[in-house]
């Protein structure tokens, strides 16, 4: 082990799980630090020196035109340039729900192009609950030693994976597909695609939130002698591809 790697949690007005990833961050074995859009457009150098990129959900801007969008807007005019340096760098970098909505609208995922979008959910309204996916993809740093299925909630009213049949067909070849809903798809994604990676498997976006069971007692039914599968493995990965 090299130490505790830096991840720098990127914030904005209205996101509400920056606390909840550094908890997770924590236990996985990184130092995380929050970073508001203040700090982030007053200094935009302050990221060059983490080594791990995590862009929070929530409701960032209170997803007025759209989930993500103005987040996207305000970190591409910022700090666009680092984050893509991070990228070229190979340093992770992971987008959780609102955070992976901003990816898509950076154009970040699954690629530098608007090939993917994020729709309102099929039932057309907000869902909380807890599911069940699969890590599948052996490219991305996040999920690639991954063996036991991940238990989780989701809380979104815009998470749908939208693409066209090419584009799918695409992502499956490059094994970009790094996470699918199993035993029940919550809000009608295409393929049951939870969770995406880019074309050099460090960026990692997904709609449900890892961060929220990195502790058993955290399961809704662990009382019940429930657990399921940690998200903390997730975190775990990223922070050890840094440290090898």
């Amino acid at each position: 082990m090299k130490g505790s790697p830096i991840a720098a949690v990127l914030c904005a007005p209205g996101t509400n799980r920056d606390s909840d990833v550094s908890f997770a961050l924590t236990q996985a074995g990184a130092t995380p630090i929050s970073y508001l859009m203040s700090d982030l457009i007053s200094q935009p150098s302050r990221i060059d020196d983490a080594d791990i990129i995590v862009i929070a959900g929530g409701f960032s801007y209170a997803d007025a035109l759209g989930a993500g969008r103005l987040f996207a807007v305000e970190l591409e005019n910022s700090i666009g340039d680092r984050i893509g340096a991070a990228i070229a760098e190979r340093r992770p970098v992971i987008g959780i729900c609102n955070g992976f909505q901003t990816l898509v609208r950076m154009g970040i995922l699954p690629e530098n192009n608007r090939s993917v979008a994020l729709g309102h959910n099929d039932g057309g309204v907000f869902d909380c609950r807890w599911i069940e996916m699969e890590p599948v993809s052996k490219k991305c740093i996040w999920t690639r030693n991954l063996t036991e299925n991940i238990h989780c909630p989701i809380a979104h009213g815009e998470g749908r994976l939208t693409a066209g049949s090419s584009t799918v067909s695409a992502l499956v070849k490059n094994d970009q597909v790094a996470l699918r809903y199993v035993n029940g798809n919550p809000n009608g994604s295409v393929g049951d695609i939870a969770g995406i990676c880019d074309p050099t498997g460090v960026v990692l976006g997904l709609m449900p939130h890892p961060e929220n069971h990195v502790v058993a007692r955290q399961h809704p039914k662990f009382h019940r002698g429930e657990s399921g599968g940690l998200g903390l493995a997730l975190f775990q990965e990223g922070v050890r591809y840094v440290n090898n």
